[in-house]
């Protein structure tokens, strides 16, 4: 399979935008789409400031940054995702929606063209289905926020190619990254185990064993995490929390995984968490 040259990006919130960052400073050709034209042409603003800033710090030369913004375009259709060598979705975390993605996606980009999906939890293998190529489908999981944390975890479908695994797997290095792969089970490696622990510190808030701040504090001490749990899940957005617990009980059918009521009443009320102002903690957008 080709070298990536041109990627295409499809979601511009902080994943999605991320991700075209990433791409644009590694000197590859890098288009993002939105539905909402109104976010995409902030986050294309926004990932050209924050380019301007690394300048600014000395992190890029001037000509570093002028190139990769260069390197950056907003598309108005998925149509101009016609000539890329990978599409990346990074949009709402829902199985019917992506599946709906791909099978556009399949229509549009070329024969040798890869899909790839930045989902958290849901099965690469499902997604494929819904696509004629399913062995150019794969899973690549940036972890929030994309310019920052290191890894990205590669997750081969049922039918992924070997081709299509080393062509993602040189993109991710290219992109700077540390990979790790997983096999396509719910909620992979990461949110298999982050989101129970995540899904607990609810329960213990819940059933007031502790306060939120006595539970952040413990683990941020007690076991040298950055962020506490309750923290990081109004980092992550409570409704994404929701939505991978969701997946991990339907797709490994264990009681332990039934998200706690208090994290769904928390979604329920709009509490998302910081992108919405409240959610554990008050951020004070309300």
């Amino acid at each position: 399979m080709a070298e990536i040259k041109r990627v295409g990006v499809i979601g511009s919130g902080q994943m999605g935008a991320g991700i075209a960052q990433l791409a644009a400073l590694s000197g590859l050709q890098v288009s993002i789409y939105d539905t909402n034209t109104e976010a995409l042409s902030r986050a294309v603003q926004s990932i050209s400031s924050r380019i301007q800033s690394l300048v600014s710090r000395g992190k890029l030369t001037e000509t570093e940054g002028n190139e990769a913004v260069k390197n950056l375009a907003s598309a108005s259709s998925l149509e101009e995702f016609s000539s890329m060598d990978i599409v990346i979705e990074a949009i709402v975390e829902s199985e019917d929606v992506k599946k709906k993605l791909f099978a556009q996606l399949d229509n549009i980009v070329k024969d040798t063209g890869i899909l790839a999906s930045n989902t958290s939890s849901i099965s690469i293998t499902r997604l494929a289905s819904a696509t004629s190529r399913r062995s150019q489908v794969i899973g690549m999981h940036f972890m929030n926020p994309p310019p920052v944390m290191p890894l990205v975890e590669i997750i081969k479908g049922a039918d992924t190619s070997s081709d299509t695994f080393e062509a993602t797997k040189s993109l991710a290095e290219r992109l700077g990254k540390k990979i790790v792969c997983s096999e396509d089970f719910p909620g992979f490696i990461v949110n298999r185990i982050l989101m129970p622990m995540i899904n607990e510190a609810f329960h213990v808030l819940y059933t007031g064993v502790a306060t939120k701040e006595d539970i952040d504090t413990g683990m941020k001490l007690g076991t040298n995490h950055p962020m506490g749990p309750l923290q990081l899940a109004d980092h992550i957005g409570l409704d994404v929390c929701l939505s991978i617990m969701r997946v991990l009980h339907a797709g490994l059918g264990d009681s332990k995984y039934a998200p706690c009521p208090l994290l769904v009443q928390y979604v329920d009320a709009g509490r998302l968490g910081k992108k919405s102002g409240i959610g554990v903690y008050s951020y004070g957008k309300l």
